[in-house]
This record gives structure tokens, C-alpha cells and sequence, in this order.
């Protein structure tokens, strides 16, 4: 019986398959960002995670170990080097796939699949939030808020004029106005 043996063969045979995920495990950590499709994204993400883990203890049988899977001396110095550094307090997910749209060739769903903590755009956005309160009226602070923005003009009375009139320059009824703001007699 095959139970429990189900996974993505991707087309190809075992030791090509493997040969093709430590290929892309080795690219992903010198690059720290590779473009790929979306399920050799997703069969990638099985075969670094658990590498990644096990170079968290600096040891020399972990470098052994992960040695055999990559065969790279070069991207076992940078796996067990900066990224444990950058990963070392974070307990899993330590890869991302993003999701970029279809080849063109043959339609294939691509994808974008990077080490969390080497992405300076999504770092940006993760600041933390300011907190914000609930408000508890009903009245919204948008109105709230538009009418004090509003200034209001001083009325002053002129004791030899009954007509009152504003430090805002004024216009009469067809919008005439002279230099000093005030109106113009026609």
C-alpha cells in the first residue's frame, strides 16, 4: 500500500529531483531570494526549513548533515554564518513565498520564494502600529474636527456706520473688490 507517500514528484526522477532542490537550497541562501514556480517554490520551503533548524546548533555532525543534502561548502559557511544569525531567535517560517503572476512561455504560476528577514521593503512595513482608541460616540471625529478647522471672522463695529463689517476681504455682490479689500461704489 502507498499510504502516506504523497508528494510532488515534479516531474522528474528521485536523484534528479534531489539533485535540482539542493541546487536551488544552495541559490537561495547565497541569493537570499530566488524566482521559481510556485511548486518547486513549495517543495523547496519542505527541503530548507528543516536545514535551516538544524544549522541553528552550531555542530559539527549539523554540518555534516546539511552538507550531504547541499554539497556546497560555500552556502553551508553562509547558512550556519548570517542567516542563523538573522533567523537564530525565530521558531519556524523562516521562508516566504510571494506569488508573482504566469510565464509567459507555457502559463506556469510563478512565484518569488525569500528568507523572511532579508527583505528590507517588508521590514519597512512591519513597523508597529500606533495604537489607536475607540472612539465611543456616535458622532464622527471627521465632522468633529472640519468644523473647529473653520476660523471665524472678528465683527467690528464702526461707531459713525451702522454696517458692519469683517478683517476678511469682502466682496460685494458681483465679487468687485478694490487693493485694500474694500468695495468697490458703482
Amino acid at each position: 500500500m502507498r499510504h502516506g507517500k504523497k508528494f510532488n514528484h515534479l516531474g522528474r526522477t528521485a536523484p534528479h529531483r534531489k539533485a535540482m532542490l539542493s541546487n536551488m537550497a544552495c541559490s537561495l541562501f547565497l541569493h537570499k531570494r530566488i524566482s521559481t514556480t510556485v511548486a518547486k517554490a513549495k517543495e523547496l520551503r519542505k527541503f530548507v526549513e528543516p536545514l535551516i533548524t538544524r544549522a541553528k546548533e552550531d555542530t559539527t555532525h549539523n554540518r555534516r548533515v546539511v552538507f550531504s543534502y547541499l554539497q556546497n561548502k560555500d552556502a553551508i559557511k553562509i547558512l550556519f554564518g548570517e542567516v542563523v544569525e538573522k533567523v537564530g531567535n525565530r521558531p519556524g517560517g523562516y521562508t516566504r513565498i510571494i506569488k508573482t503572476g504566469f510565464r509567459l512561455g507555457d502559463n506556469a504560476e510563478m512565484s518569488i520564494i525569500e528568507l523572511v528577514d532579508y527583505n528590507e521593503l517588508m521590514l519597512k512595513d512591519a513597523k508597529p502600529a500606533k495604537k489607536t482608541t475607540r472612539r465611543r460616540s456616535r458622532r464622527s471625529a471627521g465632522a468633529a474636527s472640519d468644523s473647529s478647522a473653520v476660523p471665524t471672522a472678528e465683527v467690528v463695529e464702526d461707531s459713525t456706520d451702522d454696517a458692519s463689517t469683517t478683517d476678511a476681504p469682502s466682496a460685494d455682490a458681483d465679487g468687485k473688490q478694490d487693493a485694500e479689500g474694500e468695495k468697490k461704489a458703482d
